[in-house]
């Protein structure tokens, strides 16, 4: 493979890398899995070697823990603050929808604006609706940082394949 091809690949796989570690601070935005879908097509393109292997298998394991640690922490946050899980199921529905319709930020809008008015229904009472958001919120926030430490992670382990080939 021509320098040309090496270089150029490390580089655009690196700002793709950057561009999704940077966008998990969008919730619904899957940064997690562009990080790893970076990754895929640089093993694709360049070729998977032992090491290859190994880091990329490692790559995909933090992606499964960073998706699933996002879920995880936002729904616990909603619950801890009092949400029931119906309310929390259909403020990730409407997470979803706001950011196809309005992307990047109509999930970050909808989902607790879902959560407030859906509590506000449920019960009647202001405070225990805002409570929810509140959780809702915190959790948002532990899981970016959980986010964000295991996207460092992943694009570390692959800089270490990256900068290993001949």
């Amino acid at each position: 493979m021509p320098a040309w091809v090496d270089a150029l690949s490390f580089w655009l796989t690196l700002l793709v890398m950057l561009v999704g570690l940077v966008l998990l601070i969008i919730p619904i935005f899957p940064g997690i899995t562009v990080i790893w879908l970076a990754a895929l097509l640089y093993g694709i393109i360049t070729g998977f070697d032992t090491l290859g292997i190994v880091i990329f298998v490692l790559i995909t394991l933090g992606m499964i823990a960073g998706v699933t640690a996002d879920n995880l922490l936002m729904g616990a946050g909603a619950r801890r603050g009092g949400a029931s899980w119906l309310t929390i199921g259909v403020a990730l529905i409407a997470g979803i929808a706001g950011t196809v319709l309005f992307p990047p930020i109509g999930g970050l809008i909808a989902i607790p604006v879902a959560i407030f008015l859906l509590e506000l229904l449920r019960n009647r009472e202001w405070r225990g609706a805002w409570r929810a958001t509140r959780g809702v919120a915190l959790g948002w926030g532990l899981s970016f940082l959980v986010r964000f430490g295991i996207g460092l992670v992943m694009i570390s382990a692959w800089l270490v394949w990256a900068l290993a080939k001949p």
